[in-house]
């Protein structure tokens, strides 16, 4: 007991990636909320309380991996040049994550449908300030037949 607790770290860290590796993309965010969103539906066509209890519990770590990813944009892939030249990002992320919270909480089909709006809304946004260009590789061509 005594080494675990001298071998414990003292400093916890998280991030995205590691390194950074550089990667960002609002649609990791937009697949959570479609969990969510999805999950919602299931849970109110389903009469078993047991997968409606397992349903709101994956909902919330859903919701939270959605706000995580939302954060993580803002954070590390939004500039102040970006936020320069488009304004209206800072107050975008800022209400997503909101959201995601609301979603969290929450067994409301439209306060889904309202993340994966805002989502959409800030995909705009990185889409317009070369967020696929700066930080996704590039598909290779279609296999061949």
């Amino acid at each position: 007991m005594f080494l675990t607790r001298l071998l414990k770290p003292t400093v916890t860290a998280s991030a995205h990636c590691d390194l950074p590796c550089g990667v960002y993309d609002p649609e990791q965010a937009r697949i959570e909320a479609e969990s969510c969103y999805k999950i919602i539906e299931k849970y109110n066509a389903s009469t078993d309380e047991q997968f409606k209890t397992r349903a709101i519990v994956i909902k919330e770590e859903r919701a939270e991996l959605a706000k995580h990813h939302i954060d993580v944009l803002w954070s590390d892939y939004f500039k102040p040049e970006h936020v320069q030249k488009y304004p209206e990002i800072t107050e975008l992320c800022w209400k997503a994550a909101k959201q995601c919270s609301k979603v969290k909480g929450s067994l409301d089909l439209g306060e889904a449908r309202t993340l994966l709006d805002m989502i959409d809304k800030i995909a705009d946004v990185w889409t317009k300030a070369g967020g696929p260009q700066a930080t996704r590789v590039a598909k290779a061509t279609a296999a061949r037949a």
